[in-house]
This record gives C-alpha cells, sequence and structure tokens, in this order.
C-alpha cells in the first residue's frame, strides 16, 4: 500500500472526533440544521399569536427568534473583549474601531442604512464561514493539516448558503434593506432590488449551472485525497450536507415562509455553544459560579439570560435611532470579529 503524499499526512496525531464530546456536539453542533428544518415546518402549523411590543404587533416566534439572533450576536464579546489574551491582541480592532463606527452611525443616517445593509449580507457570508469553521475543526480533530482542503470547504459553503438566495425566492427579501435608503433621500440606492429582481432568471442559472460544476469537482478532488492518504471527518460531511439541504430547501424555496427562522436559529445555536464551551469556564470563574454542577448551572444561565435581555431589548428597536445604532455596531463587530478570533490555522480553538 503506498504512503500519503506528504501534504496529505496528518499534521498531528488523531484525536477524539468531537470538539467537545459526542453527546455535546451531536446534540449542539450536529443536530441544529435539521431541528431548525423540523421547527419551521412544525411552526407553520401552529396559529402563532400575536403580541404587542414596543409598540409593534409581532407574532411571537418572529420576536422570539429576533431576540435569539441578537443575543447570539452580542456574546461574541465574551471572547473578543471578555478574554484577556485574545483582547491583548487587537486593541484597535475591539476598541476604536466600534467607537468610531458608532460615531460615524450617529452622525450621519446614511452611514447607519449603509451599515444596515451591509450587514444584511455580510450575514449571509459570515453563517457559512460559521459551518465551514466547525468542519475545518473536524478536520483538525481526526489530524489534518488545516490548510489542505481549506479553500473548497469556503467555496462549498458559500455555495450552500449563497446560492440558494441568489437562485431562490428569498433574494427580495434580502435585498428589501435597500429600500430603507429612501429614508435619507437616496433614490439611485433604492433601484437595486428592482434592477437585481429583473435579472434573477439569469443568476439562476448561474448558480445552478456553477454550482454544479464546483459540487462534482469539490467530491472529484476529495476522492483524490482519501485515496492519496488524506482523512475524511465524518462529523464534518455530516455538517455539511445537512447544512446545504436545510439551506436548499429553505433559502432556495422558502416553502414555510420560515427561511430566516430556520436558517438564523441553527446558527444561533451552535454560536450559543460553541462561545459557552470556549468561554463558559472563565465565565464562570468570573462570577465565581464554577465549584459543581448547580452552581455552573447558574453561571449558564446568566450567560444565556443577559444575551437573551439584551436581544429582546435590540428587538424593540427600530427606525434611525441612537440605540439602533448601538445593535448595529455590534453585529458589524460580530461579523468582522468571528473572522479572526476563531482562527484553526493559529491554533486558537
Amino acid at each position: 500500500m503506498s504512503q500519503p503524499a506528504p501534504e496529505l499526512q496528518p499534521a498531528v496525531e488523531p484525536r477524539d472526533w468531537a470538539i467537545v464530546s459526542p453527546g455535546y456536539d451531536a446534540l449542539w453542533f450536529l443536530a441544529p440544521p435539521t431541528v431548525a428544518v423540523v421547527t419551521g415546518i412544525l411552526l407553520t402549523r401552529w396559529d402563532q399569536p400575536f403580541v404587542h411590543f414596543a409598540g409593534r404587533d409581532m407574532r411571537l416566534g418572529v420576536l422570539c427568534l429576533g431576540a435569539l439572533t441578537q443575543a447570539h450576536l452580542v456574546i461574541v464579546l465574551l471572547r473578543s473583549h471578555g478574554n484577556a489574551a485574545v483582547r491583548r491582541r487587537h486593541p484597535v480592532r475591539f476598541f476604536a474601531v466600534p467607537a468610531l463606527l458608532l460615531a460615524a452611525m450617529l452622525a450621519s443616517p446614511w452611514i447607519l442604512v449603509a451599515g444596515g445593509v451591509v450587514a444584511t449580507f455580510w450575514d449571509v457570508y459570515h453563517s457559512a464561514l460559521q459551518t465551514f469553521g466547525l468542519g475545518r475543526i473536524y478536520d483538525q480533530r481526526v489530524g489534518n493539516d488545516p490548510q489542505v482542503g481549506r479553500r473548497l470547504d469556503i467555496g462549498l459553503n458559500l455555495l450552500l448558503y449563497a446560492g440558494p438566495i441568489a437562485a431562490g425566492a428569498t433574494l427580495v427579501d434580502h435585498l428589501a434593506s435597500f429600500r430603507e435608503f429612501e429614508q435619507v433621500g437616496d433614490r439611485l440606492l433604492t433601484r437595486v432590488p428592482a434592477y437585481v429582481m429583473g435579472r434573477q432568471a439569469w443568476l439562476t442559472w448561474a448558480v445552478v449551472i456553477g454550482g454544479t460544476l464546483f459540487v462534482i469537482a469539490y467530491l472529484g478532488l476529495y476522492v483524490r485525497h482519501a485515496r492519496r492518504g488524506y482523512r475524511v471527518a465524518p462529523a464534518k460531511v455530516f455538517l455539511f450536507a445537512t447544512t446545504g439541504l436545510c439551506s436548499i430547501y429553505t433559502w432556495g424555496f422558502n416553502s414555510w415562509g420560515q427561511a430566516f427562522l430556520v436558517m438564523n436559529l441553527f446558527h444561533a445555536v451552535q454560536y450559543f455553544a460553541l462561545v459557552w464551551w470556549a468561554e463558559g469556564g472563565r465565565w464562570s470563574e468570573r462570577l465565581r459560579l464554577d465549584r459543581g454542577p448547580v452552581m455552573r448551572g447558574l453561571a449558564w444561565a446568566a450567560f444565556t439570560g443577559g444575551a437573551l435581555a439584551y436581544g429582546f431589548g435590540a428587538q424593540a428597536t427600530y427606525g434611525l435611532s441612537a440605540w439602533y445604532a448601538v445593535t448595529l455596531v455590534i453585529a458589524l463587530m460580530h461579523f468582522w470579529y468571528d473572522g479572526f478570533i476563531w482562527s484553526v490555522r493559529r491554533g486558537e480553538v
């Protein structure tokens, strides 16, 4: 039997396949995409009551989902600002940039609206890279070099997330953020949704043809890697497959009218689990609740409850307000920070 190619030889000795433990990973990282789809289906069969919240009538499920989504955005601060080792590496990014961005948004309504548009599309990219990052960690766990197959995995996840949006039923929902430019008198950018939707047929064919070719190339290259000694991580394959199917059926067809709910639900749950795994011990020690399961349970309740309290507070904001600017800065920093504080290549996870 031939030896693995040098670039495909395991970088480290394989460990347990799980990031935390088999049970934790199965429940909080691998199952959420499937559970979110089932939840979306069930919600369509439930006549959700309307609740009056912050001057608006909202469906209960939409309100709770929005709060959970906002809550997962703010907990990045435990990793960026709450972890002294990470905080010392990026003082300008963690303190100067958010302050300057907030000042710019408060000074210019146009910048505030533009930030909302950027956040809408950055969220898609960020979500794709979270799944990509979990997959790379699973590769690392079985001993693979984090550089091998990295670009292929990024490409696949961008296709699985952005492709169904560009070619599917929710493109108009993502473009709706451009209409906010009407509030600041910018007529040019408000025409973007109509311009893009007029060319959706071309987008659909580009995604279908290009995406099909990419998936064929992806599978072929990984089969080639495996034959040359690369260890394929079953958990990564399962995660990518279930997430891809979830994305296609929700973003692509929005069959139950619950696309945003389904995608944000599993993404937020995975992120809560990831941050708790990485920072839960420090958080418990900081609160002096690290002794025994009951005390750690209280620490987890404080972590989750505090984040959800912020989430419901963020849901109470709308319009061009100062508090909305704060929540938008937190969202943009969440997307940005996640790009460099969870690095498999630098050994930070």
